[in-house]
């Protein structure tokens, strides 16, 4: 069940809307997660009522390209077996061999190939990432909604500290994922609040 997700993908997560128009001067920056201030969330529906949980990030890379922001780029891995939800019963089905099977696949990766900036051309309002989600041994391709944001109270070429909102969902089912589908639904609600920081 997911993923994304520590992840994501999000996971996973990363570029959402810039309320100014970019620097086209601006040279492409390597972002770093703020893991503290990031949170990679998936929902799922468990005998009919609608569970929450987390999974932490791996590794992130991150790079945002003020001059074209189309050419920025994701590169997300989370920590199968650092999955939480409030429900200790849940996190040995989920690690477990008929769900995410963590022995044998321990991460989650997502690596975005594509952005399509909204119709005001910003990283939000209709904005999407598009990329490849590995999981449980399975690449398919997955698009998220996604919103890029300066902290608040920042001049408009302050690019020093971003927010970024990313959600979608995908079917577990489709990665493999088909462990106690009697019980637990299929589609996998994924949503990603990150912060990052230019070093």
């Amino acid at each position: 069940m997911i993923t994304p997700p520590k992840t994501l993908l999000v996971l996973m997560a990363f570029l959402l809307l810039l309320a100014a128009p970019a620097d086209v001067t601006a040279a492409p920056t390597k972002y770093l997660l703020d893991t503290k201030a990031s949170r990679i969330e998936f929902i799922f529906i468990m005998g009919g009522g609608r569970q929450k949980g987390i999974m932490p990030v791996l590794s992130s890379l991150i790079i945002v390209n003020p001059a074209n922001l189309t050419l920025s780029r994701v590169d997300i891995s989370l920590d199968v077996a650092g999955v939480r939800t409030p429900l200790p019963f849940v996190k040995p089905a989920l690690i477990g061999p008929k769900v995410l099977d963590a022995a044998r696949y321990p991460t989650i990766r997502f690596v975005s190939d594509r952005i399509t900036l909204g119709p005001a051309g910003r990283l939000s309002d209709g904005a999407k990432i598009t990329g490849n989600l590995t999981m449980h041994g399975v690449t398919r391709p997955v698009t998220f909604d996604a919103g890029l944001f300066r902290a608040p109270d920042t001049a408009p070429d302050d690019l020093g500290v971003l927010s970024i909102k990313l959600s979608g969902q995908i079917s577990r089912s489709a990665f493999g994922a088909t462990g106690f589908s009697d019980f637990v639904g299929d589609i996998i609600g994924l949503n990603i609040s990150a912060v990052i920081r230019a070093p």
